[in-house]
C-alpha cells in the first residue's frame, strides 16, 4: 500500500498525567488516534526511549527496531528500553500508549533491562509481559469507552505493590542524576546521585536497561534531537547540545541511535512523530519521554 502524504495525515493524541501514586513509574499515558485516507498507511521512526506498552484497536502496525526483531498483526505491542529508532508502517488506528520509565520496569516488570534493550515484541506472546495480557484483552478502544479505560489502567498499575523504598530512592536518585543537563559524565553522575560507581553500573544495567556512559550519550543526543524537531529554523548547528566537543562528534552519535545521518534524517517525513512532539511539548513540558524529570526524585545517603 502506498504511504500517506504528510498532509493526508491526522493525528489526534490525548495525554493523560499519571495519578500521584504512579507519577515516578510513568512518563505519561496516552490515546492516539491515525485517521489516513482509505487503503493508504504512514511510516515513520520514533527515538531512542525508554519501554513502552501499546494496545491497538483497528489496523495494526508492522514495526521493527534497526538491526533488531520486527513485529506485525500484533495488538500489544511492547518494547524495552532503547538506543536506536523504532519503525512503523500503520494504517488508521486508535491505540493506548504508556511509558515506562526505569521505577516503572523496575516495578512493573522486574527483570533486568538489559537483557530486553533494543527489543520490540508481540506482548501477548513474550513471556516478559505475561501481566498485562488481561489488561490487553480488556481494552476496547471505542472512543465511549475512553475515561473508563483510563480508569481500569490506572487500577490495574495500582494494584500491583511497590519496590523495595531504598531500591526506589536509588533509581529516583540516578534517574533524576542522568536526565540533568548539566550533567556530562559517569563522575559527575555519581557524585550527584550519592551513590557509589559499581552501584549505579549496576542499577542502569538492571533497571534503565545500559551503561551509564551510554545513558548520558543517549541524553545529549535526544536534548539535540528534540531541539531540532521543535524548531527547524536552527538547523543542525543550532540544535546540538552544549556538551559536544563538535559537529562530527554529534553525527557519529546521530548514525549510532538512528541509523542515518542528520541531512537524511531531516529529509524525511515524520507525520506521526512530529505532531505527536508537539503536542507533548505543549501539553506535558517535553517533547520525548528521555526528557522527563522522575517525580519524587531524592538524593539517597549511600
Amino acid at each position: 500500500m502506498p504511504n500517506a502524504a504528510p498532509t493526508d495525515v491526522a493525528v489526534k493524541v490525548r495525554f493523560y498525567a499519571p495519578p500521584p501514586s504512579l507519577q515516578a513509574c510513568f512518563t505519561t499515558f496516552y490515546l492516539t488516534e491515525i485517521d489516513l485516507p482509505e487503503g493508504d498507511q504512514v511510516t515513520d521512526a520514533l527515538q531512542p526511549e525508554w519501554a513502552n506498552l501499546r494496545f491497538f484497536a483497528g489496523e495494526r502496525p508492522c514495526a521493527w527496531i534497526d538491526g533488531g526483531d520486527r513485529v506485525e498483526n500484533a495488538r500489544f505491542v511492547a518494547t524495552g528500553p532503547s538506543t536506536r529508532s523504532t519503525n512503523f508502517r500503520l494504517g488508521p488506528a486508535r491505540f493506548w500508549g504508556i511509558g515506562l520509565m526505569p521505577l516503572g520496569w523496575a516495578r512493573f516488570i522486574g527483570l533486568p533491562a538489559a537483557d530486553h534493550a533494543n527489543l520490540i515484541a508481540d506482548g501477548d506472546r513474550h513471556d516478559s509481559f505475561a501481566r498485562f495480557v488481561p489488561l490487553a484483552a480488556s481494552l476496547t478502544l471505542r472512543p465511549e469507552d475512553e475515561a473508563e479505560e483510563l480508569a481500569r489502567i490506572i487500577a490495574y498499575f495500582e494494584s500491583i505493590p511497590p519496590i523495595d523504598p531504598e531500591e526506589e530512592a536509588r533509581i529516583l536518585a540516578i534517574h533524576a542524576a542522568l536526565v540533568d543537563p548539566e550533567i556530562n559524565s559517569v563522575a559527575e553522575m555519581v557524585e550527584l546521585s550519592a551513590i557509589g560507581q559499581r552501584t549505579v553500573e549496576r542499577l542502569c544495567l538492571r533497571h534503565f536497561g545500559f551503561p551509564p556512559k551510554l545513558l548520558l550519550r543517549r541524553q545529549r543526543f535526544m536534548r539535540s534531537l528534540a531541539q531540532f524537531m521543535l524548531d527547524r529554523s536552527r538547523k543542525w548547528i543550532g540544535a546540538i547540545d552544549q556538551h559536544y566537543h563538535d559537529q562530527a562528534q554529534f553525527v557519529r552519535d546521530f548514525r549510532e541511535f538512528m541509523g542515518m545521518s542528520p541531512r537524511q534524517y531531516a529529509a524525511l517525513p515524520h507525520p506521526v512523530l512530529e505532531r505527536f512532539m508537539y503536542e507533548r511539548a505543549r501539553v506535558h513540558g517535553a517533547a520525548v519521554q528521555t526528557l522527563d524529570t522522575p517525580a519524587g526524585a531524592t538524593t539517597p545517603s549511600e
